[in-house]
């Protein structure tokens, strides 16, 4: 693909017809209110977004393009009240509004959703010139080019997270389509004259970025394009009438690329809670076959099946995870286990129903909470078991029960749980019409009549485009994940219909499912045997282990577990195989932007404008950073980030007051520079071994600079006494990870805490920090390498390491 694949436009040509859209009021040579320069700013973080979707779309992940265009619309239709970026759009320009409404959603469809490059550089170009036209009619004609620097600043980034995944002819285009704007808009000339030393260290930087894409060169590009993005930045400053209206747009480019950070985690397949929300789906599908057997008098079996879930989830990966990433999910699951247990063996069928809805709840909060964007394809794996239980019961002659199940399914769908029924008909609205209108409505009235012909041919198609809507909607890691669970729960369906005395349809089951297997199951079977060749043998073998028990008198339900724990494993690995999300490339994108702000000039605006503002800001950006490196909830973090960004942009300018309605964060309101009378130095506290200067008898010496230990390693003798200098920045800590010191070793970390935990929950409590004229001392005792890391600013990668020989 050729840079000109997304290079921008002609100047001026910003509407469907060659024509400029504006009919704002407003003159552009003056500056708007200070509310509506924040605006402005989150206009920018937007205008960022178009680009990331076009960029992604030209290294050949448009559906994940098509993604961040959608999630833009997403965000600019939620934002609510008069000061939000719909409402303020539309109040500005109803043109510019309609056409960059208009364009977005072509950029999604038309373009990256077909997969047309060309069509996606042409809307993204409409887009984001609806957004500089209102920025300049309500910040100005000065502030609306500072923020155009930064706006360039941040395509440029986009370069270092597309080399990051290993997309450089993408890379190189990203950063040659920020050098062709550049040139042809008229904040050149404006930097050119204000700014010479930025100007040339922003192209220098750009065309650097250009050569290291060109020689593959992944650090050199993030380098290259860090560099152009800080001379944008400092650009900017000179550029704009008001520092705290080039702040504002500062914090926006840091949300920007914080968006960026989702992006490049988003590349290469899903991270491993994608995997455990498999796992909850298999789960789902067991406590319905404990329910089933239950109806059918047969009470201990069902008692056994809800305990081997809970015996099953205590050892699990994924118990953990839905812990860390929805906790009163977590609970519920494991309460409406134990209830599920109790009503199954006091015979209360109305018990039964109302924990197995419980546990369903909760395991459907926990899948979201853990999948997120993929949730819909696993939706579709447990759709398409429990219309095989569905099915199961007409052959026994149930048709009435069959009936209730598909219907319950389509009430599900309509409810659209876990996202299901937009992201179908998002997907394929052809596919949706014929999955719905007339398969799933088909089968219900096919079971209800007791049409046998019907049944098989509504059963297939429900089975035929679901399957097909995985393939549409998911990569091969995802599809695999979702035919994971349905294999599992048709292996645990041959052990139910076993236990109900009918082994030979229960080998036909584990029969039909190797078959499917064998047939591809969507890539699956592909995607097994390239990740772990030893895995893919034993899934085989286990499935047929099933059918062997159920022709031989064996014990199927046994056989079923073996192969459910083969079929879980093998979603793993397909998932590692895939290389999962980006999670570290992107974690350092997050803690760049996080050392940038440390030592920004915004650091000390926003810290001087609104103090809760500035400690939102950093807190959000700290806990996105452990979401990247922990397998949390990335999109969530993603968004509370930005959340907290917007917060500080209105900050900035003295506009806490005209908050969007909708941006619930703790504080906002207070405003102004009142807030910042709390949350100072004076409530910290350093405990012991944190000492005023440096002790006479240090025999080394470590300076905590902003977002950075100098000397970063450190060799020293038994015995020697290190102290680490507060020499720049916020209040710093100390804290040695408590696996990553000699086993032998005592625990140390400032504040005199006896373990890693303490520490980090002391720093919590305002304790351990080390200010301006102090130093941090400890003697080293135990010989080995000694990691340590400073709390809040672990993000930044603030960390150090000291060698004792």
């Amino acid at each position: 693909m050729s840079a000109a694949a997304i290079t921008a436009g002609t100047a001026g040509c910003s509407s469907r017809d060659g024509e400029s859209s504006r009919d704002a009021p407003g003159s552009s040579e003056s500056e708007g209110e200070p509310v509506h320069t924040a605006v402005a700013a989150e206009w920018n973080a937007m205008r960022a977004r178009l680009w990331d979707g076009l960029a992604l779309g030209v290294a050949d992940e448009t559906s994940d393009g098509a993604a961040v265009a959608e999630d833009v619309f997403a965000r600019f239709e939620e934002a609510s009240g008069e000061y939000g970026a719909h409402e303020m759009l539309e109040a500005t320009s109803e043109s510019n509004y309609a056409e960059f409404e208009e364009a977005l959603g072509e950029l999604r469809t038309a373009g990256l959703g077909a997969g047309n490059i060309e069509r996606a550089r042409e809307e993204a170009n409409i887009a984001d010139a609806q957004l500089a036209e209102a920025q300049e009619a309500v910040a100005g004609e000065t502030t609306a080019q500072a923020l155009e620097l930064q706006n360039l600043g941040g395509t440029v980034r986009n370069a270092a997270f597309l080399a990051a995944s290993g997309n450089f002819g993408a890379a190189r285009s990203a950063a040659e389509n920020a050098l062709t704007r550049f040139e042809e808009a008229t904040v050149h000339d404006v930097l050119e004259s204000a700014d010479a030393e930025s100007y040339e260290a922003f192209e220098a930087g750009v065309e650097s970025a250009v050569s290291a894409a060109e020689s593959e060169d992944a650090d050199a590009v993030r380098t290259a394009s860090t560099e152009a993005f800080r001379a944008a930045i400092g650009g900017s400053y000179a550029i704009a009438a008001d520092e705290n209206a080039a702040g504002a747009g500062h914090v926006a480019a840091l949300q920007a690329q914080g968006w960026d950070a989702a992006a490049l985690a988003s590349l290469g397949g899903p991270s491993s809670a994608f995997a455990h929300a498999a796992g909850l789906t298999v789960y789902r599908d067991r406590v319905y076959d404990a329910r089933w057997l239950a109806a059918r008098g047969e009470t201990d079996r069902a008692a056994a099946v809800v305990s081997d879930v809970f015996a099953h989830f205590e050892g699990a990966r994924a118990h953990e995870a839905l812990e860390a990433a929805d906790h009163e999910a977590y609970e519920g699951f494991e309460s409406g286990l134990s209830d599920l247990r109790s009503a199954i063996e006091a015979g209360n069928s109305s018990g039964i129903d109302e924990a197995l809805a419980a546990v369903d709840s909760n395991l459907v909060a926990g899948i979201e909470a853990l999948a997120g964007a993929n949730a819909p394809l696993l939706e579709a794996a447990f759709f398409r078991a429990r219309f095989d239980d569905a099915r199961e019961r007409y052959r026994r002659g149930r048709n009435d029960e069959a009936a209730s199940i598909a219907e319950g399914l389509f009430g599900r769908f309509e409810e659209n749980e876990l996202d299901f029924h937009e992201t179908v008909e998002s997907t394929d609205e052809e596919l949706y019409a014929r999955f719905e209108e007339e398969h799933l409505a088909g089968l219900i009235d096919a079971f209800e009549n007791a049409d046998d012909a019907a049944v098989a041919t509504h059963h297939d198609g429900v089975q035929s485009t679901l399957l097909e809507f995985e393939t549409a909607a998911g990569t091969r890691a995802t599809v695999s994940g979702a035919e994971g669970t349905y294999m599992a729960a048709r292996g645990f369906d041959a052990a139910v219909l076993d236990a109900l005395g009918d082994p030979d349809r229960a080998a036909a089951i584990a029969q039909t499912a190797f078959e499917h297997f064998e047939a591809g199951a969507g890539g699956y079977h592909e995607a097994l045997e390239a990740a772990d060749e030893a895995l893919y043998e034993s899934f085989e073998d286990r499935l047929g282990d099933i059918s062997t028990a159920a022709n031989d008198g064996g014990d199927v339900s046994e056989a079923a577990k073996r192969f459910g724990d083969a079929a879980l494993s093998s979603v793993y690995a397909v998932v590692e195989n895939g290389g999962g999300s980006h999670a570290d490339a992107a974690a350092a994108t997050v803690g760049d932007a996080f050392a940038h702000f440390e030592e920004a000039r915004v650091h000390e605006l926003l810290e001087d404008a609104d103090r809760n503002a500035y400690h939102t800001f950093e807190e959000r950006l700290d806990a996105y950073a452990t979401a990247l490196r922990e397998d949390g909830d990335i999109g969530e973090a993603a968004a509370s980030f930005a959340d907290a960004a917007q917060y500080a942009q209105f900050a900035l300018v003295d506009a806490v007051e005209d908050l969007p309605l909708d941006l619930d964060l703790a504080g906002a309101g207070g405003g102004g520079s009142e807030s910042g009378d709390s949350g100072g130095n004076s409530d910290l506290s350093g405990g012991p071994n944190v000492v005023d200067v440096v002790p006479d008898d240090a025999d080394h010496v470590v300076d905590m600079e902003a977002v950075a230990y100098a000397p970063t390693e450190l060799t020293v003798s038994q015995g020697d006494t290190v102290a680490w200098r507060h020499a720049a920045g916020e209040p710093h800590s100390v804290t040695a990870y408590q696996e990553s010191i000699p086993e032998e070793a005592s625990y140390w970390a400032s504040g005199g805490f006896d373990s890693e935990e303490e520490a980090r929950t002391g720093w919590d409590n305002g304790e351990g920090a080390v200010q301006s004229g102090q130093s941090y001392v400890h003697t080293f005792e135990t010989a080995g390498t000694h990691e340590y890391v400073c709390i809040p600013h672990e993000a930044a990668g603030m960390v150090g390491e000291v060698v004792v020989e």
